[in-house]
């Protein structure tokens, strides 16, 4: 039987046509701020909340916007378990800051998807298809 998908949100934060994409302390893969949407929680409060616990931007879940959905492999998963990663357009003038849990922050464009896990290259491909993004 198939494992359930992981159900995630993340946020895009875009500026000069770059994209915020963060690292894990020891890890060099490049992700989409965001996590798992806990129980009782809308997609768009989790984006928040995750967006607050990895990069300090406190952001109104009303106010985010969302862009897509990405359905793809999970990555450091069992074989054949999806992720689901609902993403949201945020907008505010504050400067992210890595949290405890982000090793660096990354300002990329398409150029770096080598970098990214599935769902990220998605996110990016995504991105530039709506000229949000290199």
């Amino acid at each position: 039987m198939p494992l359930p998908d992981l159900l995630v949100s993340a946020i895009a934060l875009v500026r000069d046509r770059r994209v915020l994409m963060v690292t894990a302390r020891g890890r060099d893969v490049h992700y989409m701020p965001g996590g798992k949407i806990d129980p009782g929680e809308t997609a768009a409060e989790a984006a928040s909340r995750e967006a607050f616990e990895e990069v300090a931007l406190e952001l109104d879940p009303d106010q985010l916007h969302e862009l897509f959905e990405v359905r793809t492999l999970a990555h450091g998963e069992p074989d054949g378990r999806h992720v689901r990663m609902r993403v949201f357009r945020a907008v505010t003038d504050a400067s992210p800051r890595a949290s405890a849990e982000v090793g660096a922050l990354h300002w990329v464009t398409t150029a770096d998807a080598d970098r990214c896990p599935p769902a990220g290259r998605e996110v990016l491909r995504l991105l530039a298809q709506a000229d949000l993004i290199d």
